[in-house]
Formats: C-alpha cells, sequence, structure tokens
C-alpha cells in the first residue's frame, strides 16, 4: 500500500473524505468531504482569506456558479476550452489522449489531435483497459451545458473557473475601489469541468474549488510598494531555462526578478505570498517548487506564468496554484462582446497638450440613415486611419454586415487639446489556488506512521499513525478525555470542554475506550492537544495536557486553560511552557 492509498484508506475511514453517491455505486471525478475533511477544507480557505482578504486588502465578492452564454465567449472557453480525447473501439472507454502518451514524448499537451493520433498509431498504444484498439482523436468541450429558463430559454454554462465573475464586476469593483490602481477582488467557490476521465481522486475533480484573486494594476507600473517583505526569501526556482537543465534553482525573489527570470516585481511578491501560504498551512518547503510555462505552452495572453508544484507520493509534482501576468486580456475581450469599454480614467498630475486625430461622425445624419445602429457605427468610424476615412465608399462591419458610410457625414482633423488624463485598461496579476489539491497535499505531507511503545505503556511496540498537521489548520484542535467514564471524572470534563468552546476552539469529547486507544485515535486525526481529566484533578484542580507530535505531558491548572491552548495552537506559545513536565 502506497502513501496515496494509507492517506485515502484513514481519510474515509475517520470522515475526512468519502466517494459521492457511494449508495448507488459512486461516479469518478465527484468526492464529498465528511465531518473532519470539511472542517480541515474551511480552515484552509480561512487562511487563504485571511491572507488575500485581511491582509492584502482585496475584498472577496460570490458571483453566480451558472454563465450565460455571452460570458464565456468572451472568455474563451466556449470556443478553445477542450481537451483531446480518444475512445477504444471495443469497450468504449473514454481517454485523454495527450495522458496516453506523455510517457512517449515530452510534450504531449501540445500537439494537435493529428499528431497524437500519429503517436499512439506509430507507438502501437493501446486502450489502458481492455488492449482494445483506439479511435480517432478529437477535441471534447470541458464545460457543463445547462438551460437557463424553461423551454428555449437562454444557453448557459457551469463555471469551469471563478475568475470571469470579477471580470464581469469589474467597473463596479473599479468604482468600489475609488478607481485607484492597484486594486483586488478575490472570490472562493465551484467551478466545473466534465473531465474526460478522472482516475487520480481528489487531484483531478468535475467540481472542485477555487480560491483566486484578480489584481488589478497599472501596466506602467509593476512595481510593488512592499516587495521588500519577500525580496530575500529563497523560493525553489524551476524556470524555464533551468527545465532545460533539469535543476530546480533556489534563490531570492530579488535576485529572480533582477535576473529577468521573473518578469517583475508584482508577479514575483504573488509567488512570495504563494510560498508562505502554502508552507503555512502545511506544505512541506522541499517538495514545494515553482515551474515557469515554457514559451511552447504559455498562454498567448499571458507574458509570465509560473504554477506552484508540490510533491506526492503517487502523482509525482502536481500544480496547485497558477500565477500569471495576464496582461490587459480579459478585460479587452470582455468589452469587445460586451460592447462596453472597461477602463479607469487615470489623472495627470498636471495637464498635457496633445495632438491627436479626431473623427467627428454627424449622429444627426448617422442616426436617422443607420437607426439602432449608427451608435456602433460612430464607435468603429472613430478607430478608422485617416487612408480609410479618405475614400469615396467609407465601408464599417457591424456584427458581421458590411456597411457603407457616405463620406460628407463624417468629419475628421488633427487637433491640439489639453488633456487631464487618461483611459488605461489595467493589466491582471492571478494567483488561481485549487483548495482540493492543497487539501489533499497538506494531508499526505502531514500523515506519519511510525513504531511506539504500546498502547497503556506496555513493552511491545506497535505502529502509530499520526497526523502532524499545523496547529492552525487542524480540523479538531483540543480533545477532552476523562481518564475513566465515571460521573466524578465526567462532570469536570464537561466544564472544561464548555471552557475551551467559548474560547471558540473546536473540541472533541471522548470517553470511549482506554486512555491510550483515544490517544491514538486523536493523533490519527491530528488532533494537537488532548485534556485528560483524572482523580489528581479532583485534588488540585490541574489536568494533563499531551502534546500530540512529541507525546509529551504536562500537567497545568483548569483555571486559564482555554487562554493557555489558544496561545498554543495560534500565537506559537511552547509546550514546555504550558506546565510543569510529567
Amino acid at each position: 500500500m502506497d502513501k496515496y492509498e494509507q492517506v485515502i484508506e484513514m481519510a474515509k475511514r475517520r470522515g475526512f473524505l468519502w466517494n459521492s453517491f457511494e449508495l448507488y455505486g459512486g461516479t469518478a471525478g465527484f468526492y464529498d468531504y465528511g465531518p473532519l475533511g470539511s472542517t480541515l477544507k474551511r480552515r484552509i480557505e480561512q487562511i487563504w482569506r485571511e491572507t488575500y482578504v485581511v491582509q492584502e486588502g482585496y475584498m472577496e465578492i460570490e458571483a453566480p456558479t451558472v454563465g450565460i452564454e455571452e460570458v464565456f465567449i468572451a472568455s474563451g472557453h466556449v470556443g478553445g476550452f477542450s481537451d483531446p480525447l480518444c475512445e477504444c473501439k471495443n469497450c468504449g472507454e473514454a481517454f485523454r489522449a495527450d495522458h496516453l502518451v506523455d510517457k512517449i514524448v515530452a510534450v504531449a499537451d501540445t500537439l494537435s489531435d493529428k499528431e497524437l493520433d500519429k503517436v499512439i498509431r506509430e507507438n502501437n498504444v493501446r486502450c489502458p483497459e481492455c488492449e482494445g484498439e483506439l479511435g480517432e482523436t478529437y477535441e471534447f468541450n470541458l464545460m457543463f451545458k445547462t438551460q437557463i429558463g424553461p423551454g428555449s430559454g437562454r444557453q448557459g454554462y457551469m463555471r469551469p473557473e471563478t475568475a470571469q465573475g470579477m471580470f464581469v464586476d469589474f467597473l463596479r469593483l473599479a468604482r468600489f475601489y475609488r478607481d485607484k490602481l492597484p486594486f483586488g477582488a478575490t472570490q472562493i467557490g465551484k467551478s466545473y469541468r466534465n473531465e474526460i476521465s478522472p482516475r487520480q481522486g481528489v487531484i483531478r475533480l468535475r467540481e472542485f474549488t477555487q480560491a483566486e484573486a484578480e489584481i488589478f494594476i497599472d501596466p506602467n507600473d509593476k512595481k510593488h510598494t512592499n516587495f521588500s517583505r519577500f525580496a530575500d526569501t529563497l523560493v525553489n526556482l524551476y524556470s524555464d531555462e533551468a527545465q532545460d537543465r533539469g535543476i530546480v534553482d533556489k534563490m531570492s525573489l530579488a535576485e529572480a526578478v533582477e535576473k529577468g527570470i521573473i518578469a517583475h516585481e508584482f508577479l514575483a511578491y504573488q509567488i512570495g505570498l504563494t510560498n508562505h501560504f502554502l508552507q503555512r498551512v502545511g506544505i512541506v518547503a522541499d517538495k514545494l517548487r515553482f515551474r515557469q510555462h515554457k514559451k511552447d505552452e504559455m498562454a498567448h495572453y499571458a507574458i509570465d506564468c509560473w504554477d506552484a508544484e508540490i510533491e506526492t507520493d503517487r502523482f509525482g509534482w502536481v500544480e496547485v496554484v497558477g500565477i500569471a501576468d495576464r496582461t490587459d486580456y480579459d478585460l479587452k475581450a470582455h468589452a469587445a462582446v460586451s460592447k462596453t469599454e472597461l477602463s479607469i480614467y487615470r489623472e495627470y498630475s498636471e495637464p498635457k497638450m496633445v495632438t491627436q486625430f479626431v473623427v467627428k461622425p454627424n449622429m444627426g445624419k448617422l442616426g436617422p440613415l443607420f437607426k439602432g445602429k449608427a451608435k456602433d457605427i460612430a464607435e468603429a468610424l472613430k478607430a478608422m486611419s485617416v487612408e480609410e476615412l479618405e475614400k469615396d465608399n467609407i465601408k464599417v462591419t457591424v456584427d458581421g454586415e458590411e456597411l457603407i458610410v457616405p463620406k460628407e457625414i463624417v468629419e475628421f482633423a488633427e487637433e491640439t487639446v489639453k488633456i487631464s488624463g487618461e483611459n488605461i485598461i489595467p493589466h491582471v496579476i492571478e494567483p488561481s489556488y485549487g483548495i482540493d489539491r492543497i487539501f489533499y497535499s497538506t494531508m499526505e505531507h502531514a500523515f506519519e506512521e511510525e513504531m511506539v511503545a504500546g498502547k497503556d505503556d506496555t513493552e511491545e511496540e506497535e505502529a502509530r499513525i499520526v497526523m502532524r498537521l499545523k496547529k492552525e489548520v487542524a480540523p479538531v484542535q483540543v480533545a477532552v478525555l476523562p481518564l475513566l467514564t465515571r460521573e466524578e471524572l465526567i462532570t469536570p470534563a464537561k466544564n472544561v470542554e464548555i471552557q475551551i468552546k467559548q474560547k471558540g476552539l473546536l473540541v472533541s469529547y471522548d470517553d470511549s475506550g482506554t486512555i491510550g486507544r483515544r490517544y491514538r485515535r486523536n493523533d490519527e486525526i491530528g488532533t494537537p492537544y488532548s485534556i485528560t481529566i483524572d482523580y489528581d484533578t479532583l485534588e488540585d484542580n490541574t489536568v494533563t495536557i499531551r502534546d500530540r507530535d512529541s507525546m509529551k505531558q504536562v500537567r497545568a491548572p483548569i483555571e486559564g486553560i482555554a487562554d493557555l491552548l489558544y496561545e498554543m495552537i495560534y500565537i506559537g506559545r511552547d509546550f514546555e511552557s504550558a506546565g510543569k513536565a510529567l
């Protein structure tokens, strides 16, 4: 049993993860988060909110998970959000064609459908399920379609990412932030992708949780005012050039910017922030790297993009965060489809005298001549050159229709005018987090099996499974354990439980089985501290606090116990200072 199987087996047994629809046989690509899993996931999300909303000041919005078709036409998802699919001619199973050949060619995800078919034929790649012959590759759009409203209704899609809601709300957000750059918005929520063959547990899901920030910045100023916070931070950078060498470079973010490895400070700052967040929730530093997209895989809208990748036992390096400078692509795309200018007015410190080419369509004549299309025609005319406007027949295209505008109703000239500012289209820096992948990676990195003395201090050693989760991430933070199920111990134990709950800590009360077995149960789910109430408690009003990682114990007074635990979990107080060592 490899580590993945150990983690998933424990996760199912202890209420972290369950296969969805298990009662009906289940289906791939869906998981339910049980009581402990849901709590662990929320803690990760809350730390993300603290990082981006509280500390960075990027306020959170909530947009619908269903979007109208126009949104995804603008974003490019309707026309280009697909994966190469091929099906077995024998058993009918569907597979991602690039995944079938990724061990044969180095850049399978960059090959065309015909190129993939050629590799499959030349290498006699067969169906992984039945060894049958594979059919031809074709593109499969990953969005879930839905109909908005009854009857013919309106075409809609389940959103494949949370980002588009923030782009569509750009003008509202700009007004909220008083048109001052940089500003950002965040969103945590469900996204949906109809994956062809999700066979990697929670690593590849059809319904998953994203946490994204869209940070709008001045395209002419990509320095970060707080870059010094992470300038000296050493990170594992797997740049385009380093990938050619096959070596990960460990360097400071300031050095990476200075050498031009990372495009600019704002992007480097986001890499530093991502590095900080992932280690805070429990990702091991040596198993975390930032891989730069190579030139042949860089999205057409990005000038630089880095993936935070986490090393896992079964799946190798897994992308969990994408950090990209998306330039002004998204705002321009939505402006073109919505026919609404998406820009910010930036006032100059002093007015400028500027000579500019001005086109003045005569709207009094244009309106009666072209009716409802007059406004769109006027905008098209303003974008034309002198050469185009000097022709006898001025041709414009509106909504795919070519129209002729009489030359005499369009005036144009160069004018020198005083301007106080300009409209600029911000660039977008986007850190996009896959919460489910981070959730699994956090569990795997925390999971450990070790040999320890047997329960109840017997001499024979036994295996102890312990989840060394970060204290602020652990779903259960404190376990309250009466030594025996007797009324004289249960009453003070319940009082201790109430006191700790009032401090806002999540407490588990457990009086089932021997104290050794209860310790082991709590070690397995990652509970940092266990409080034992025994007969000494009745004499001196003290309790035993046991540390999960070291299994050491101290004796501390009940009075102030909740404050003490809070300080150890959230403020970093040392366990040894909590009481008298036993």
